[in-house]
């Protein structure tokens, strides 16, 4: 829903420029704009809207600056490219902010640029799921690297409900730093775990059913 007006009459909020591709819908629950994003996709505001996704084993950051409100959230499948070098080159955010690397300082310079202060920063992370078949732990290896991540760049992390081997459903307002995550059913694993799979596949060849809210 892209719509300029919200039902209650009041004028739904822009999305910043960079941002204007990513789905939004009136959300009647919360009385919110809400952005639901993709793996590869990331969203910023400085609006009173809220960020959702769903993940199994791949990560999200919430961020936001405490004082001013201004944040989002990102989704990334892998730590990182086994070629740094491309991440420069790829043709376009979407393709390199599959990568936790590029992802993490998309975000967080994304908030700088619209008014954020890197020392007011806090940051919630959710995800790493084990759904994937196999020996390689990509959710372990995603919240290795993002807790390694915010340990180098100095920054503040106050909240996280990750591993585990279910997916989630999360939900993040950035005006207020408030998360809610929901635990995904088992019966909803296999469908989360069979699309990471195939997206997963394709990085390395070129339902809310479910448990408790749990707010942190």
């Amino acid at each position: 829903m892209r719509a300029s007006v919200m039902p209650d009459g009041r004028p739904a909020p822009r999305a910043l420029p960079g941002f204007e591709h990513v789905s939004r819908y009136f959300d009647p629950t919360r009385q919110l704009m809400t952005a639901k994003i993709l793996p590869g996709e990331l969203y910023v505001t400085t609006s009173d809207e809220a960020v959702v996704t769903v993940l199994g084993s791949c990560v999200s950051a919430c961020i936001w600056d405490k004082t001013s409100g201004v944040g989002g959230m990102n989704h990334f499948m892998l730590p990182a490219s086994a070629d740094q070098s491309r991440i420069a080159d790829f043709a376009n955010a979407s393709e390199a902010a599959r990568y936790g690397t590029y992802a993490m300082e998309h975000l967080i310079n994304s908030i700088l640029k619209n008014g954020g202060r890197r020392q007011s920063l806090q940051i919630k992370i959710v995800g790493g799921g084990r759904v994937l078949k196999g020996a390689t732990d990509i959710g372990l290896r995603n919240i290795e690297f993002v807790r390694e991540f915010i340990r180098n760049e100095g920054l503040l992390l106050v909240g996280e409900h990750v591993a585990g081997v279910l997916p989630r459903k999360v939900w993040f307002q950035p005006s207020t730093g408030r998360a809610l995550v929901k635990e995904l059913k088992s019966t909803a694993t296999t469908t989360i775990a069979d699309r990471e799979q195939q997206y997963a596949t394709r990085i390395v060849g070129d339902t809310n059913k479910g448990g408790d809210i749990e707010l942190f």
